[in-house]
């Protein structure tokens, strides 16, 4: 087994930068947070991620890397334009034939924004036209990673990681997220 990825979340106005140091406290001496040039957290000795929603921050961090989370609020939406552009026919089809078509949506999108996140490359230059698995694990285009949805009552959360990685939902989480 991998090593563990290690989730977060709290309300918003919280800091995402205060939460990320926090959870990166539990597992390295006096984390310190830098950015790279594209805006990305750096936390020496982690591979760490951060995601923002209306209502929640979300942020994971391993010793073994890659990492990426995204998040998303279950919030009434016209999708279908951004899946009709971006999704792989498969994708479409996937969609069409499921009971609630935003949340099945919001299982793709997050599981692109992730997989975009943890190859460092972000979701128009990795993500969006990436297919992704309908159930979640190993991403065929990206060998070694692959995508879990963490139970996250009224959001959908992804998590991409290398496949052998275990997830820990750290305690103290916000009472929005914390079941699983």
């Amino acid at each position: 087994m991998g090593s563990p990825v290690h989730v977060r979340l709290a309300s918003a106005g919280s800091s995402a930068h205060d939460l990320l140091l926090e959870l990166a406290g539990t597992l390295v001496d006096r984390p310190s947070l830098t950015h790279d040039k594209a805006g990305r957290p750096q936390v020496p000795g982690l591979a760490v991620s951060v995601s923002y929603s209306p209502r929640r921050i979300a942020v994971a961090a391993s010793y073994g890397g890659p990492v990426g989370i995204d998040l998303e609020e279950l919030t009434p939406r016209d999708f279908r334009p951004l899946a009709d552009r971006w999704f792989a026919q498969r994708e479409v089809a996937w969609l069409a034939g499921q009971p609630d078509q935003l949340e099945a949506f919001l299982r793709l999108w997050t599981a692109k924004e992730a997989v975009g996140k943890a190859l460092g490359l972000g979701l128009r230059r990795s993500g969006l036209r990436r297919e992704m698995p309908l159930d979640g694990g190993p991403v065929d285009s990206a060998p070694g990673l692959a995508v879990t949805h963490l139970p996250c009552p009224d959001g959908v959360l992804a998590l991409a990681t290398p496949a052998t990685a275990s997830h820990q939902v750290s305690p103290g989480l916000d009472p929005l997220c914390a079941r699983g």
